[in-house]
């Protein structure tokens, strides 16, 4: 039986590392995990998405757009992130 290696698989369909196509990968791979993540903390926290829109001076459907895995900018990120309690860390490569 061969052995299939995850990494192989995404080179496959997304193209090498350092690639256009592999970075765009990435980037919606983690606009996708960040969404979870926060779409999780607030049904924890059983908050709405409109009473965390107005926690952080936006309004729902942008919430919902970063729930979804839609781009999102490291401010809102942090301010979204604030309102849940969550922490951000940055690490250095």
């Amino acid at each position: 039986m061969k052995t299939i290696k995850a990494k192989d698989i995404l080179a496959e369909r997304y193209g090498e590392k350092g690639s256009k196509s592999r970075e765009k990968f990435r980037e919606k791979a983690y606009s996708y995990y960040f969404g979870e993540i926060i779409r999780n903390r607030r049904k924890e926290l059983k908050m709405s998405q409109e009473a965390l829109a107005e926690a952080v001076g936006k309004k729902r459907p942008y919430i919902s757009r970063i729930e979804n895995g839609e781009d999102i900018k490291i401010s809102n990120l942090l301010l979204v992130a604030n309102a849940l309690d969550l922490s951000v860390q940055l690490i250095a490569r």
